[in-house]
C-alpha cells in the first residue's frame, strides 16, 4: 500500500476509535485502585523468575560471549490456524519480559503464524552477565535464535524498548526482517542530541522498600489509561526483585543497558525501507502523537495508527484493537 494510502486510513481508523473509545473502555473504579502498601504476602522474586509462570515451553540458546557461557530464552510457538509459513519475533520493554505478549501471541498463532518471544540478555529467564551492552550484542542475539531454529526471514515486532531496539535490528539486517512492528517505542524525540554517557554502579544501597514499591506502583500507572488489578502482577515482580539477594545485579545489568537508545532515530531510521507500522496508545507522555507521527514520517515506507484513551501498553489494555491492526498490516 502507498505510503499516503497509509497515513490516511490510520487517520480514518483512529477517527472511529475515538468515536468508540466510550463504550470499548469502562472507568475504572475505586474498589479497583491498589493498595499504598505492599502486601504483606509478597516475597522476593528471582531476577531470573524461576517462580513465575510463561504461556507456553520455554527454550534456552547457549552462546559463550565475551568469553562467559550465557542462555538466552524465548517461547516458539507453533500457528494453531492454518500454518502460512511466516514467523513473528516478540521483544519486549525495559521493565518486562517475554510472557506479557501472551494475547498477541495466541492471536499471531490463530492466524497461522510461527510466534517466537525472546526474554532479552539480561532480563527475564535469560542470563544476567556482566559484559558489555550494546545494540548489536542484542540483535545478534535476535538473529543467532532466528539461525538455531532455521528461520531465514522474520517479522519483527517490539513494545517500548523493544520497539526502538528492533528498528535497530531491521537497520543492521534488513534481509533478514520483512516487516518492522513498533509498539510505542521510546526514545523518539531525541533526534537533535544524543545522551550522555555515565558510569555503571554496583555499590548501591538498600532500597527504601515502601518508595521502591510507590515508585513502581507509580511507573506502572502512568503507563495504563484504565487501570486493572492483573496490572499489580508486574508491580509485584519488581517488588520482589528488590528482596532477591541478587538485586544488586539486576540493577548493575539494567544500567549497563542504559545506553541502547543513543542513537538519534534521524541518523539511520530514513534508510530503513522495510514495510514499518508505528503503533499503540495515544495517551503516552507529552504530545506523543506528533512526536510518533515525526518520527514516521523518517521512515520510506512508514505509517501510523494510533489509539486514543490507551496508554503505554496496548497488549495488555487494549490487545483486541493492537492484535486486529497488527493483523492487518501484516496481511496487507
Amino acid at each position: 500500500m502507498p505510503r499516503m494510502t497509509c497515513l490516511l486510513r490510520s487517520r480514518m481508523l483512529a477517527a472511529v476509535f475515538a468515536a468508540m473509545s466510550f463504550f470499548v473502555f469502562p472507568t475504572v473504579s475505586y474498589s479497583q485502585a491498589p493498595p499504598d502498601s505492599p502486601p504483606a504476602d509478597w516475597g522476593p522474586v528471582s531476577i531470573n523468575l524461576e517462580e513465575i509462570p510463561y504461556p507456553y515451553p520455554v527454550h534456552f540458546l547457549h552462546r559463550n560471549l565475551y568469553g562467559q557461557d550465557v542462555r538466552i530464552a524465548y517461547m516458539d510457538v507453533a500457528p494453531t490456524g492454518a500454518a502460512n509459513g511466516r514467523a513473528v519475533v516478540l521483544l519486549h520493554g525495559s521493565s518486562y519480559y517475554s510472557w506479557y505478549w501472551e494475547d498477541t501471541m495466541k492471536a499471531l498463532a490463530a492466524a497461522g503464524f510461527r510466534v517466537i518471544a525472546i526474554d532479552r540478555l539480561g532480563w527475564g529467564r535469560s542470563s544476567k552477565p556482566i559484559i558489555p551492552y550494546d545494540v548489536n550484542l542484542h540483535a545478534s542475539n535476535v538473529m543467532a535464535i532466528l539461525d538455531h531454529l532455521g528461520i531465514e526471514q522474520a517479522v519483527l515486532a517490539g513494545h517500548s524498548l523493544g520497539g526502538r531496539l528492533a528498528s535497530s535490528y531491521a537497520h543492521i539486517y534488513p534481509d533478514r526482517v520483512t516487516h518492522l512492528i513498533m509498539v510505542n517505542p521510546i526514545a523518539l524525540n531525541n533526534s537533535e542530541r544524543g545522551r550522555a554517557w555515565s558510569a555503571p554502579s554496583a555499590g548501591m544501597p538498600e532500597p527504601d522498600l515502601q518508595a521502591h514499591y510507590a515508585a513502581n506502583l507509580r511507573q506502572e500507572q502512568n503507563r495504563i489509561v484504565n487501570w486493572r488489578p492483573e496490572y499489580m502482577e508486574h508491580v509485584r515482580i519488581r517488588y520482589g526483585h528488590a528482596l532477591s539477594g541478587d538485586f544488586h545485579r539486576l540493577n548493575l545489568v539494567r544500567s549497563m543497558n542504559s545506553q541502547l537508545t543513543a542513537l538519534p532515530v534521524d541518523a539511520f531510521w530514513p534508510s530503513i525501507n522495510t514495510p514499518a507500522l508505528l503503533l499503540g496508545g495515544a495517551v503516552d507522555g507529552p504530545n506523543y502523537p506528533e512526536t510518533a507521527q515525526r518520527a514516521v514520517d523518517l521512515l520510506p515506507n512508514g505509517s501510523l495508527v494510533l489509539f486514543p484513551d490507551v496508554g503505554h501498553n496496548p497488549h495488555l489494555e487494549a490487545p483486541d484493537l493492537l492484535n486486529e491492526q497488527i493483523l492487518r498490516f501484516l496481511n496487507n
